[in-house]
């Protein structure tokens, strides 16, 4: 596991459900060598620059490519890959050598990558970085094998607490004051149940998303102390005390009238976001990223939203350091070109300009703490949890498998534990130590 300050610094998109499509094209030792005669800052000569990411990440890499081409000569064409669809096409792209210059995905499916050859290395180049020390480790860390560095942070995506102010006045609870840990939590969504409005509902889940059920969850664990995973990956430590706790208050409210929203059970992650968004639950874990449009909505006449670490069982706070890392890819005939593009997004100037001036969250340390002096509060408490350095981003070559893909026993672990009989625990956390060790 790795945590920000020293070690890590993540994002995390979520997979909600990911096709497993073996990479048979790539070796299992790492990707091809950069050329050796990238200048520092790359090449800038009018050169159209191919880049994919995902779907959830839309909004902010739109803004990163408009700010890139507005001002270089090199053109980066961007695709957006939907979040369901981004495995099959790496996979299939991988075996016919037609990967994009530049590969986005998932930081925890990035480790897989990297060990089957999918990106260039390009260690001498990120080593080069003036202020490597200052980037979200994580994504580095992410894909780094035997040594050799693979990918950059592309966009941030951090999991948070938010509440609905307006239901909480409603239901009689303070607006101003969301939950500090999982008792207070569970009692702020049974007061927000209790208002019995139709189609309203203390907290929502994405009980069939294994990428979205690890990004609202581990946190809490984190946050005790408590590890999900042992330091290789190879094993999960998924019964412990704190995630008991998680867990359990999940499952109060899975059978309290109006505690999960309707649809919790059944959620893929297609539309997980979307109940908080359109105004009918109380308080629930949520992506940063999925916050600018409610933020836009609020200042349109819009309900108030209120924004506060992921806490677990004693007042401790941690986050889940998800999103898009990005590395050039084995198939790409313009390196130097896409080095310019990685180069010039990892400047604190250029953070600060595509990503603090319009209430995204940065990369850079630096300008994490020098950049966002003015804006709106909520954005900085979100900005405080990878700052706190309290954050981890899981990592493990079988993620996927073991979380994120339909089906997965993570997934399974949840449904039993919460909508289920509660005790086969114990059994669900080796069903995940079996996948992690292969």
């Amino acid at each position: 596991m790795v945590s920000f300050n020293k070690a890590a610094r993540t994002l995390a998109g979520i997979a909600a459900a990911a096709l497993i499509v073996p990479l048979a094209a790539c070796g299992g030792n790492g990707g091809t060598a950069a050329p050796a005669d990238i200048p520092a800052e790359g090449t800038d000569d009018g050169t159209e620059i191919t880049l994919w990411t995902r779907s959830p990440l839309e909004r902010q890499a739109q803004a990163v490519v408009d700010a890139y081409n507005a001002s270089h000569e090199n053109q980066v064409k961007l695709e957006i890959i939907p979040n369901d669809d981004m495995e099959g096409r790496v996979g299939g792209a991988s075996q016919t050598d037609s990967l994009p210059d530049i590969l986005a995905g998932d930081v925890v499916r990035i480790p897989y990558w990297a060990s089957e050859g999918i990106f260039a290395d390009i260690t001498e180049q990120i080593d080069g970085l003036d202020n490597l020390d200052d980037l979200q480790q994580g994504h580095i860390e992410a894909g780094t094998v035997d040594g050799a560095k693979y990918t950059l942070p592309f966009i941030t995506d951090v999991s948070v607490w938010v509440w609905n102010k307006d239901l909480y006045e409603q239901a009689g609870l303070d607006p101003e004051q969301g939950p500090t840990d999982i008792e207070s939590f569970t009692e702020q969504a049974k007061a927000v149940a209790a208002l019995g409005q139709d189609g309203v509902a203390g907290s929502y889940l994405a009980g069939q998303s294994g990428g979205a059920l690890a990004f609202d969850l581990f946190p809490s664990a984190w946050a005790d102390g408590e590890a999900v995973m042992n330091e290789d990956g190879t094993e999960a430590m998924l019964d412990n005390d704190s995630m008991k706790a998680v867990l359990d208050s999940y499952r109060e409210l899975a059978n309290t009238d109006n505690g999960l929203g309707a649809g919790s059970k059944e959620e893929t992650g297609a539309t997980w976001t979307a109940p908080f968004a359109n105004g009918v639950i109380g308080v629930m874990p949520y992506p940063n990223t999925s916050l600018n449009d409610i933020f836009d909505a609020e200042a349109s006449g819009g309900f108030e939203v209120g924004v506060t670490p992921i806490a677990g069982t004693s007042g401790g706070t941690s986050t889940f350091l998800g999103g898009d890392a990005m590395g050039i890819s084995k198939d790409s005939e313009h390196v130097a070109q896409a080095w310019n593009f990685l180069h010039w997004l990892m400047q604190s100037d250029t953070q600060a300009e595509v990503f603090a001036a319009n209430g995204y969250t940065a990369s850079n340390i630096e300008t994490l703490q020098t950049a966002y002096e003015d804006a709106d509060p909520r954005i900085q408490t979100i900005n405080s949890t990878i700052i706190d350095g309290n954050g981890q981003t899981p990592k493990s070559a079988a993620f996927n498998e073991a979380f994120n893909a339909a089906g997965s026993p993570w997934q399974l672990l949840i449904q039993n534990y919460v909508w289920g009989s509660g005790d086969s625990l114990e059994a669900d956390n080796q069903a995940v130590t079996d996948i992690l060790a292969q």
